[in-house]
């Protein structure tokens, strides 16, 4: 099959009918997480097997796994002996959508915006699967490799899929995957993705009285509870923004990287607002570590009396260097915040849940083929830069074959969303990009 100017005419002609296809599958309020409905999530997958059947797709399965939504699973066989099989991989379930007023249109109507559409999970993840069905259909479902095709219900929320890949090796053996569920660095750059930092929570706790005590009579000698756990947590950066915990990793980043203005623009830094930490961008947000107060337990000023608090907890989370263990990182964190007596206080310190990271080698044939897809589509090479994330860094893929190479593909109706961007076993296309305000 030609592969040059008649398959370009191919994907043009085939746009429309994706495009459509796209604004059908976001319609579909797919939400995975407990307190929301399970039809719309079996209908989002009964849609996607009827389009892959519709693709050329022979062989379609359901894998069913305890407490989780249907897992698609199909395959294409290898054109010829030898020839290399790819895994495809996507998942269909969305993020909740959150406050819907906050929305400039309704979640789950496809609007159309300038350069594309917006809904809720059109970037993460459905117009990625859509990448995937405008291969099979481009290729009328016989492309020049084998494939497997996985499309979760329930990546956002987690599921018993996540431990299961190197339980059932066979289903997935593969040369190379192409994991649509990334995103590309700016609008019409393609990116390689070489690393993920990993992640790591951390609790902290601090009781110092019985129970409230009023601040008139007590306070200034009373021990504050919020006052030691403020203390602590101040000792976590230091004058610059950067983390100040010894032995956690942070190295050069010599890779592609935003501008201070698109990171800006990005973040939604407010006017006048200065960017924490030193050292370049990449170095701040791939290559070195980032430490989070994400909650804290304590008295709401609204419902605030006037009195010494005698508990507040804490819950950090850490990103580290993808190459650092995940243990060693959290438990330096750990070791860092039980040193410390702010006040004379002491704190409990409870390590939680690890997510490792993930760093690829990027001298395999699938990430070469990558880059000169990339640079054929795009006119110029891919960049590459590392998310993070920790879905990507905790993924039953990256733990279960951890140095297969990739091969992104990507497909777009929009620029946000028109990326290639690859791991070691793994490649994406994918928008951050929700539509609120």
């Amino acid at each position: 099959m030609d592969l040059g100017d008649d398959l370009s005419t191919r994907v043009d002609a085939l746009m429309g009918g994706l495009v459509a296809d796209l604004k059908r599958l976001t319609a579909i309020p797919s939400v995975a997480f407990p307190g929301f409905p399970p039809e719309p999530v079996r209908e989002a997958h009964d849609l996607l097997v009827d389009l892959l059947r519709g693709a050329g797709v022979e062989r379609v399965e359901r894998l069913d796994l305890p407490d989780t939504a249907p897992v698609v699973v199909a395959e294409v066989p290898p054109p010829a002996p030898g020839a290399p099989t790819v895994l495809l991989y996507g998942h269909y379930d969305v993020q909740p959508p959150g406050d819907e007023a906050l929305w400039l249109s309704p979640p789950f109507e496809p609007t159309p915006v300038e350069g594309g559409l917006r809904a809720r999970g059109i970037a993460d993840d459905k117009a990625n699967i859509i990448v995937h069905l405008g291969v099979l259909r481009a290729f009328a479902g016989r492309p020049p490799v084998g494939l497997k095709i996985v499309l979760e219900g329930q990546e956002e929320y987690g599921s018993a899929l996540d431990d299961y890949p190197p339980t059932d090796p066979d289903r997935f053996a593969c040369d190379a995957m192409v994991i649509a569920d990334m995103g590309n660095l700016r609008p019409g750059s393609p990116t390689l993705t070489t690393g993920l930092r990993g992640a790591a929570e951390v609790f902290v706790e601090v009781r110092t009285l019985a129970e409230p005590r009023h601040s008139g009579e007590f306070g200034g000698a009373a021990p504050d509870a919020l006052l030691a756990l403020l203390k602590a947590l101040a000792t976590l950066h230091d004058v610059h923004g950067d983390v100040a915990v010894e032995g956690l990793r942070r190295e050069d980043w010599t890779g592609t990287t935003y501008t201070e203005e698109e990171f800006r623009s990005l973040a939604g830094v407010q006017e006048g607002m200065p960017l924490i930490g030193s050292g370049g961008l990449g170095e701040r947000l791939w290559s070195g570590p980032a430490i989070t107060v994400i909650g804290i337990d304590a008295p709401s000023v609204d419902h605030a009396a006037s009195a010494v608090v005698p508990y507040v907890r804490a819950k950090l989370n850490l990103r580290f260097h993808p190459e650092q263990d995940p243990r060693e990182a959290r438990d330096l964190l750990v070791t860092h915040l039980e040193s410390l007596r702010p006040f004379g206080i002491p704190l409990t310190v409870t390590p939680g849940d690890t997510g490792p990271g993930y760093e690829p080698a990027t001298d395999g044939p699938a990430y070469r083929a990558a880059r000169t897809a990339l640079r054929e589509g795009w006119g110029r090479a891919g960049g590459a830069n590392r998310p993070s994330s920790r879905a990507a860094a905790r993924s039953p893929w990256s733990t279960a074959w951890p140095r297969l190479s990739p091969v992104p593909r990507s497909f777009s109706s929009e620029p946000r969303t028109a990326c290639a961007t690859c791991t070691p076993r793994t490649s994406a296309s994918s928008s951050r990009s929700c539509g609120r305000r």
